[in-house]
């Protein structure tokens, strides 16, 4: 059993920015933070106030996850880049949404007095009786605290306030996590209604002292609760009124946030329900009957049917039966009444089930085949445009020697290159049949048949069913935003999208089958329709050869996707490695600072180059722990440490730098998780480096001593290429169909109406079919299990309780 939250984060868009450079515009992006740390970065897009990024995110979070906040920012080439504004969002806020919030929302002030991070650890007790009472509160230690100075870190003291005296701490410097151990006592007073208030502040020499964040206690009830003790989080100043300076003029993000805290059974509670649906899919479509399948396809709303998609997807690839639950949905889809031409157009089941189950098993087929021409296309930046209402001639004409360009000649410069890039995109989609993997190209073969038999009198139609999901809803947005499939790390410039646009709408005209249809839309794209015949020709081809592959494809999908960490590559790329004094095994092979990691289901190993041979390796078993580092350790930043036992049995720890936040995020998140089940994972870690005689982190002297930090084992990134959790899927599955009893109950009985007119007594005394009744028991028993597993809920601290 396990109890885990996940936080999903869309970021639309952003308008009425206000502009940062001195062209009159801005170059924005966004950074995610979840609990104060940056998880992920946005890829900027370039001049515009308005820009559109379209991300989406997933990450699985710890416990203690409190709140998001997203900082929209303007990056600039020469100087620091310059914050424009945030939108924070709480747990109790994503609490009151549980299908999620999605909205405009706008974006407020950076306030330095709100930007506070990190918890203090206080002991707090009432000695003495009455007319002798004393207040003592002791000052134990901090843990990642803002970072204030130039150095990376802080140079904090802690200031009492009660009953009007005041009282401060020694001051700690170059630390965020400070360690006082102090103690201080004030006379109790009489009223009530007196707090106290813990302040932690950045001294500073010069300038004014920062503040790092407080916390705030009522004492009353705190003689009768004894000593506490506990870790409390500092919280911002909100006492001064805010003066919004700009206005509301910083502009609003749009965003689609969800928050769902789940509890995961043991895989074996899911059983019965992943059997009858099984069995359903199984069974197949029967005349006169209401399949299960189809009552989900009408009860889901558009809002889920994505989700619920994906999730059946990913059960079924790991049950081995995708390929039989997709033929269902083709099935159960053309014997609703369509004609040829709309079929698998709309937003069904079956269209949004497909769509998920080629991203789910084809992104290395797309990178294959799309990436060597969208590389060209960013390298290359040629000017294309057929439209003569937007041709800019100043772009490409010249003057002096040669003669500027008339629109006619910029026309069919770009119809050149377009061609050129639709030539080898082309070329490449038709080689790579054979490449295809084998359960996607049984999917396809499924689908042609089935629509080739349903309209024997359109042949052409069973060509459109294909290329409508390989072309139209797989290839064509890959072209269109590469950065949203991984294809580039960067959203496109303004003339490399417009590129991307019309090579995408040609591809899409491709998959039509019809140019006609596009040219009637938009005559201008009529120097193009040579080539898309020829296209059309080339990918009717591709599409029959496709079919007929017959390999052994039952064995493969049958297998599905794998269930845990395999000796297949996860992830690897070059990283940075920093030296200490401290040389372990793999820092020792180190020849060289910069070397390429390779991590796979066995091991994190490493090379000079890719492809050559192997100079060490850390097995996963002796991986402990995979965290950050504070930049302030190296003078650097997106430096990630591997905590692992060497081969003389000693606790080691390798420093790697990475060469952005989204690539370091990315390390930690793969390292995490192909670690998960190790029994050895710490529980605290150092965030600094051990330097001289001590920490740089916490100044602890003892090199072998427990971290000052928690570990973060449960924050991960969600990635396409994870392993499948069945028992998740299915869980998710459950939550869905759980609320939905009596809309499926009601839908069965219009559906059968509509099947049978004569079916008998209905309502709410009559009988339910056995299919529905057996998922009604099965729901029972899931949630009968639920019950049992909750744990009560923990007695909250006294303290904790008088925090306010």
């Amino acid at each position: 059993m396990a109890r885990r939250s996940a936080l999903s984060i869309r970021i639309v868009e952003g308008r009425n920015l206000p502009a940062k450079d001195i062209t009159g515009s801005s170059d924005p992006y966004c950074i995610v933070k979840i609990n104060d740390e940056a998880i992920i970065r946005t890829a900027t897009v370039w001049k515009t106030l308005s820009p559109f990024w379209g991300e989406e995110y997933e990450v699985h979070l710890q416990p203690t996850f409190h709140s998001v906040s997203i900082y929209v920012m303007d990056e600039d080439a020469l100087s620091r880049d310059d914050v424009i504004g945030k939108v924070c969002i709480t747990r109790d806020m994503l609490a009151e949404h549980p299908k999620g919030y999605s909205g405009w929302v706008r974006l407020s002030e950076v306030d330095p007095d709100e930007e506070v991070q990190g918890e203090i650890h206080l002991q707090v007790e009432v000695l003495g009786r009455q007319g002798g009472r004393r207040l003592r509160c002791t000052v134990l230690e901090a843990r990642d605290l803002a970072r204030k100075d130039r150095n990376g870190a802080s140079d904090p003291f802690v200031r009492l306030r009660y009953n009007g005296k005041v009282q401060e701490s020694t001051v700690v410097k170059k630390s965020c996590y400070p360690r006082w151990n102090e103690t201080f006592e004030f006379e109790l007073a009489e009223s009530a209604e007196e707090k106290l208030c813990v302040e932690v502040w950045d001294w500073d020499l010069v300038s004014k002292n920062d503040f790092l964040g407080k916390v705030v206690f009522s004492v009353q009830g705190l003689e009768a609760a004894g000593q506490e003790e506990g870790w409390f989080r500092l919280r911002p100043d909100k006492s001064k009124p805010r003066e919004d300076e700009h206005g509301g003029s910083l502009g609003s993000l749009q965003l689609q946030v969800r928050l769902r805290d789940e509890t995961v059974l043991p895989s074996h509670c899911y059983q019965p329900l992943v059997q009858l649906l099984c069995q359903e899919v199984k069974s197949g479509r029967q005349d006169g009957q209401v399949h299960l399948v189809t009552l989900l396809d009408e009860t889901t709303t558009a809002e889920c049917r994505q989700e619920v998609a994906i999730n059946l997807v990913k059960l079924f690839l790991g049950q081995g039966l995708v390929k039989e639950f997709l033929d269902l949905l083709f099935e159960l889809e053309l014997a609703k009444s369509c004609e040829p031409n709309t079929l698998f157009r709309s937003n069904s089941l079956a269209s949004k089930s497909m769509e998920s189950f080629l991203k789910v098993t084809g992104m290395p087929y797309l990178h294959a085949v799309l990436g060597p021409t969208i590389t060209r296309v960013f390298e290359e930046k040629k000017y294309v445009e057929l439209d003569p209402g937007k041709v800019e001639i100043k772009d490409v004409g010249c003057s002096g020697l040669h003669r500027v360009q008339t629109e006619g000649e910029v026309i069919e410069q770009g119809r050149q290159h377009l061609q050129s890039y639709l030539g080898e995109l082309l070329d490449a989609i038709v080689k790579s049949a054979p490449a295809c993997p084998p359960i996607m190209r049984a999917a396809f073969r499924q689908l042609f048949w089935r629509v080739g038999e349903h309209f024997p009198q359109h042949q052409h139609a069973k060509f459109v069913a294909v290329t409508s999901f390989l072309c139209l809803r797989f290839f064509s947005p890959a072209i269109m935003t590469p950065k949203l499939f991984h294809l580039r790390e960067t959203h496109a410039d303004a003339r490399t999208g417009r590129t991307l646009l019309l090579l995408a709408k040609a591809v899409q005209m491709v998959g039509n089958m019809e140019p006609a249809a596009g040219r009637a839309k938009e005559a201008w794209l009529a120097p193009l329709l040579p080539a898309l015949q020829q296209g059309i020709a080339l990918m009717k081809d591709f599409i029959a050869r496709l079919v007929e592959m017959e390999e052994e494809e039952e064995k493969e999908e049958g297998e599905g996707r794998p269930l845990g960490p395999a000796a297949a590559v996860v992830k690897e790329g070059p990283l940075f490695v920093h030296k200490t004094r401290g040389k372990g095994p793999l820092l020792a092979a180190a020849a060289t600072k910069k070397l390429h990691f390779c991590l796979t289901g066995e091991a994190l190993s490493f090379s000079k180059s890719p492809g050559t041979e192997r100079s060490g390796a850390i097995a996963l078993a002796d991986i402990l722990a995979a965290e950050k580092v504070e930049e302030k350790s190296f003078g650097s930043s997106h430096v990630m440490q591997v905590v692992y036992v060497g081969a003389d049995g000693q606790q080691e720890t390798a420093y790697l730098q990475c060469k952005c936040v989204n690539d370091l995020n990315q390390w930690l998140s793969a390292l995490r998780k192909v670690c998960v089940n190790n029994p050895r994972m710490l529980r605290a870690y150092h965030p600094g480096v051990f330097r001289g005689d001590k920490w740089s982190c916490c100044h602890q002297r003892e090199r072998t001593g427990l971290g000052c930090d928690r570990t973060r084992h449960g924050v991960t990134l969600q990635d396409w290429s994870d392993p499948l959790d069945p028992a998740a899927e299915a869980q998710r599955l459950f939550h869905h169909l759980q609320g939905l009893r009596e809309t499926l109950r009601e839908k069965y009985w219009e559906l059968l109406e509509l099947e049978d007119t004569q079916n008998g007594p209905r309502g709410e005394g009559a009988p339910l079919p056995e299919g529905l009744s057996r998922l009604f028991g099965v729901l029972g028993d899931l949630e009968g299990c639920h019950r049992l597993v909750q744990p009560p809920a923990p007695p909250t601290p006294a303290l904790l309780q008088l925090q306010t």
